[in-house]
């Protein structure tokens, strides 16, 4: 045991902490993945936040890793009421895509218009937008229940939001 979880507390809660070296020792000794995986269970907000963090740095470094995972994320980790895990499943299963079943697609589609349509985090908002409008200019269903949804959002109070709504309604324009 590796004791990712003790290791990932502590410090600013903004701060990466020890995630950095946890991630690049992950990508040594794949085997210590799934430890790190369990950290999303912790009881401590800053360990899974940090988590979530390494999730998105492996699997940019090294994808193959998080695949086995998809499941796991569209069940379990889906259901951790936290905007920083809400937020990365959205980049994650964006850069996941064409390694998820249709059944999978599905499933993230619904966690990610759940997001889009309950959640009220600014990062959460902006990265499912992201996602959800590159998936919806292949799939015209979601591309017109996304719509108003933007459309809403371009009046959201924080410029981030409405200005990251109008920018994906205009490309979903094109």
């Amino acid at each position: 045991m590796n004791n990712f979880e003790e290791r990932l507390k502590g410090g600013h809660p903004n701060s990466l902490g020890n995630t950095i070296e946890i991630v690049n020792e992950v990508l040594v000794n794949t085997h210590y993945f799934h430890e790190l995986f369990n950290c999303y269970f912790s009881d401590d907000e800053v360990v899974r936040l940090r988590t979530s963090n390494a999730m998105k740095r492996l699997c940019k470094a090294n994808k193959s890793l998080l695949i086995p995972y998809i499941d796991d994320f569209l069940t379990k980790i889906k259901n951790i009421n936290q905007a920083s895990i809400q937020w990365t499943l959205s980049q994650l299963f964006g850069m996941l895509e064409k390694d998820m079943s249709a059944i999978q697609i599905d499933k993230a589609k619904e966690i990610m218009k759940n997001n889009l349509a309950t959640h009220q985090d600014w990062i959460v908002l902006n990265q499912t937008m992201d996602t959800l409008t590159k998936w919806s200019k292949h799939d015209t269903n979601l591309k017109n229940w996304l719509k108003p949804h933007l459309e809403q959002l371009t009046n959201d109070e924080r410029k981030s939001v409405s200005n990251r709504a109008k920018k994906m309604l205009n490309s979903l324009n094109k």
